[in-house]
């Protein structure tokens, strides 16, 4: 049954082993069924908000490093890449759970439309008509898209408007001799060039945007949100997109006015 409704909804021609039959784990049964609900989903939506929130702050943390010297992101980087095939079950695990937070958001959405209006148990005008709350699923595709280039550009190397892609880069020699590829001047030479700092400054303010709905909304999904502590919840959404903003954003300006590198 789950099958079926997965093929309906992707509009998947039949053949075999896709969708995966779950007949025989009831336990995945049960799941699926869960989430194809508004509750669930939404619920799927927040857990894998909170896991992306996460990263995107420790993301930034790391890349804070650039503020520096080039000893402290680039060992940074060559640490991730030491870890092996741990780095990319890590990026699959991402993967994963963006791919669910989108499918989830879509589908709330979706059901949003189409279903009657229900008031929550509570109405909060900030919450309900907010800017931010309002386009929720424009600037979470406008992120996504961006996730896209950025992968694009400091991982992959295809889109380097300012030819900076690691593999033209000369080596680092860290303090203990290792010679790893300069992820400093990779960093420096991409956001000296002006399109591609603006381009991140303009993403990352959608993403903090996104995100200052994102997590208070979340609190109220898991049924933590009430009526006493809404302004709270509030005010620590508003902070995350602040910071997000600020971290963020500070470094490709920084790079770009010449006060880094």
């Amino acid at each position: 049954m789950a099958g079926e409704i997965l093929r309906h909804w992707y509009h998947l021609p039949p053949f075999p082993g896709f969708p995966p039959d779950l007949s025989q784990y009831p336990d995945m049964q049960r799941i699926a069924r869960t989430v194809q609900t508004s509750i669930g989903a939404k619920s799927l939506m927040a857990v894998t908000g909170i896991a992306l929130l996460l990263f995107v702050l420790v993301h930034m943390l790391g890349n804070l490093q650039i503020f520096s010297e080039p000893e402290k992101i680039n060992g940074y980087a060559h640490f991730l890449h030491s870890l092996g095939p741990g780095l990319w079950i890590a990026r699959i695990g991402l993967l994963v759970i963006f791919v669910a937070h989108v499918w989830a958001a879509v589908r709330t959405s979706r059901a949003s439309r189409e279903a009657r209006q229900v008031d929550y148990a509570y109405k909060k005008k900030d919450l309900a008509t907010s800017y931010a709350a309002r386009t929720m699923l424009m600037s979470g595709i406008i992120v996504a898209l961006f996730l896209a280039y950025h992968l694009m550009h400091f991982t992959l190397g295809w889109v380097d408007f300012a030819g900076s892609h690691v593999g033209k880069l000369p080596l680092y020699t860290l303090q203990d001799g290792t010679e790893v590829p300069d992820v400093y001047t990779m960093v420096i030479q991409g956001f000296q060039h002006p399109l591609t700092a603006i381009t991140y400054v303009i993403a990352n303010l959608v993403l903090a945007l996104h995100l200052s709905h994102g997590a208070a909304s979340l609190f109220q999904t898991l049924g933590l949100r009430n009526r006493e502590n809404a302004a709270t919840f509030t005010k620590l959404g508003l902070a995350v997109g602040a910071i997000v903003a600020i971290g963020n954003c500070s470094m490709p300006l920084a790079i770009l006015f010449g006060i880094v590198g």
